[in-house]
């Protein structure tokens, strides 16, 4: 039986409904309907907005990599949902499309799944427990998510799980090839270059004669790497993107500058972890997968031990693979997303900026996803995917909500970092075990300080503590005006370790602490950045520290935009293990800083002069 659509034939349908008591809708007479567009934005329509007459169906999409070794192309499981009228009507009409890993279901948070953080910097850890992932396989539906946003103003809805994952085969590999070539194939199905199947194996070929070619892709997280995934590969077709919170480098995810860095609340997760974490396939596929995939490839390039940059981490970094990309991007994030932190989003935007590309960037004040307001979405789609000018490239490039605004109601400027910020140099005036001072000139010589590494103190504790030898702590006059912090600071620090390997971790602050309940994810930390000593000539390479030699090396904080309010202090916090985030070493590793060779470099918007203003 050929059947091109994935939908049965009238006779085969009427003996199911016969056999199955279903009921019938009835069609209405053709209506003609077709998306329509006011004020540059699709508008939702009667005609599309009643579930009970959407078409869903699922079918599969044969790739070119075979990544579960069987010797067949994989394919990936497909969900469509879309208006009657594409079937009954005629009318074709563009494609949003959703990927992901997480559709069928993840691992159980058993214990052992995470790495054990607490063990000696350099020393192998133990190994941890791999759990077998429940799948939970649906037909047709894959997803609802963003069905009820986006068919009712005229699109198509299309689903996939990503490879390795529900009843899509091939395996997971966490940023390998697959997790790019496989949107692709789905985004060439849609556009008449790739084949469609009724089953996983064999099967009546399905096309998408509903679909006009243009597609768009969305997602948060995970759902948001997949987006720039795909648009790596410069498949023709996928017209614009929108990435919200996407991870972006696997190796800026789970570490940093060199060294081993949980992202925040996933202590000891790794890229195995996550393996294991989305591994819902094919379950006799799983041996060998596991044997090739997370047992011999990332075993043998994660590295836990050194934390160095490699070919395995390169190979899983999005920013060395743009150079084909094509779509359109909006781009989302939190300035303070301490999981998938908010570089992810700005080193994919200055490379797509540089390119010449169609891009925006929008950052919010808060944690992990949220996505732009509506109207900036519709209108990115509006004008990429049905065509229509709608002058979207001449909004601004750069959206940012300021504290204690909406999401919803974000500030315009004309770039990121801010066209005025200018880079401030700081110097610090020690004061150990209490507060030092930062200065604009360089104070008479200071000579050293030490802290005394414990990871049961964490950054918090450290910062509103008075006297501590657990951190060195510096601080900016009270401010007596706002000022206005836009960009990356960079720390640039010479210290010593007492021991062959230590943690470094910096964070900016804003003091004094609110402890309230109330209190706003803006009002304690700015930013905060961590490194490896080991790492001071290169992160492809670590050095054990020698005892009492000083080493130098500078590094940038995440990307902030922060209006500091005036009655505050700048807050530099240097410590050793960060409970959060670092590996947990046996207490008692000595951090000697030369803080007459050392400094902070803070993005003031108005540079010298307003930070002049705003402190003298």
């Amino acid at each position: 039986m050929n059947n091109r659509s994935g939908i049965l034939y009238p006779l085969t349908l009427l003996c199911l409904i016969l056999a199955n008591g279903w009921t019938i809708h009835l069609l209405p007479a053709q209506s003609g309907a077709k998306p329509r567009i006011e004020n540059g934005e699709a508008q939702e329509m009667l005609a599309f907005k009643d579930p009970s007459r959407w078409i869903r169906h699922d079918l599969w999409v044969e790739t070119e990599f075979d990544s579960d070794a069987d010797g067949q192309p994989d394919r990936m499981h497909v969900a469509v949902t879309r208006p009657y009228q594409t079937e009954y009507e005629g009318l074709k009409l563009p494609v949003i499309y959703v990927s992901s890993p997480y559709f069928a279901g993840v691992a159980p948070d058993v214990d052992g799944l995470f790495w054990d953080v607490r063990h000696e910097l350099g020393s192998p850890p133990e190994e941890r427990v791999s759990p077998q992932v429940t799948p939970i396989n649906n037909r047709p539906f894959i997803s609802d998510s963003h069905i009820q946003t986006w068919v009712p103003r005229g699109y198509i809805l299309v689903h996939s799980s990503s490879p390795g994952t529900g009843l899509s085969q091939g395996s997971p590999t966490v940023g390998g090839k697959n997790e790019s070539l496989a949107p692709k194939a789905v985004i060439d199905w849609l556009c008449g270059r790739a084949k469609g199947f009724t089953l996983p194996q064999g099967g009546d070929s399905v096309e998408a004669y509903w679909s006009t070619g243009k597609v768009g892709m969305t997602g948060t997280s995970y759902n948001g790497t997949i987006p720039l995934a795909a648009a790596t590969t410069g498949v023709e077709g996928l017209e614009a993107i929108i990435p919200i919170a996407p991870n972006t480098s696997y190796y800026h995810y789970y570490r940093s500058h060199g060294l081993v860095r949980s992202p925040g609340g996933y202590l000891g997760e790794d890229i195995d972890v996550l393996y294991d974490f989305i591994h819902s396939g094919d379950t006799a596929k799983r041996a060998g997968n596991n044997a090739r995939i997370r047992d011999t490839e990332m075993k043998e390039g994660m590295d836990r031990v050194t934390g160095d940059y490699n070919d395995f981490w390169a190979g899983r970094d999005y920013l060395n693979q743009m150079e084909p990309m094509k779509a359109a991007m909006l781009m989302s994030h939190g300035f303070n997303d301490w999981n998938v932190m908010p570089e992810h989003s700005y080193r994919i935007f200055k490379k797509a900026e540089s390119m010449g590309l169609p891009v925006q960037l929008y950052y919010h004040q808060d944690g992990h996803g949220g996505p732009p307001p509506m109207r900036m979405m519709n209108r990115w789609f509006t004008r990429y995917l049905h065509g229509v000018e709608n002058g979207v490239e001449e909004d601004p490039k750069v959206w940012i909500v300021r504290e204690g605004d909406s999401q919803d109601n974000p500030s315009s400027y004309e770039a990121y970092p801010h066209p005025q910020s200018e880079s401030v140099s700081l110097f610090l005036e020690g004061a150990a075990p209490a507060a030092g001072k930062l200065h604009l000139q360089k104070p008479s010589r200071q000579g050293r300080e030490t802290l005394v590494d414990n990871f049961s103190f964490d950054g918090a504790s450290l910062a509103r503590a008075e006297i501590t030898d657990h951190r060195l702590l510096f601080l900016s006059p009270e401010l007596k005006e706002d000022l206005h912090l836009s960009g990356l600071a960079e720390m640039n620090i010479r210290l010593a370790s007492s021991k062959p390997a230590a943690n470094l971790s910096v964070w900016l602050v804003s003091l004094p602490w609110n402890d309230s309940k109330n209190a706003s994810i803006t009002d304690n930390i700015i930013t905060r950045g961590w490194a490896d000593p080991q790492n001071h000539r290169s992160l492809t390479e670590s050095e054990p520290l020698k005892r009492g030699r000083f080493y130098s090396l500078s590094f940038e904080l995440q990307p902030d935009d922060q209006i500091i309010p005036k009655g505050q202090q700048i807050g530099l916090l240097i410590f050793s293990s960060d409970k959060e985030f670092t590996l947990w070493p046996e207490p008692g590793t000595e951090l000697t800083v030369d803080l007459d060779a050392s400094s902070l470099t803070l993005p003031v918007v108005g540079g010298m002069e307003a930070y002049k203003a705003a402190t003298e």
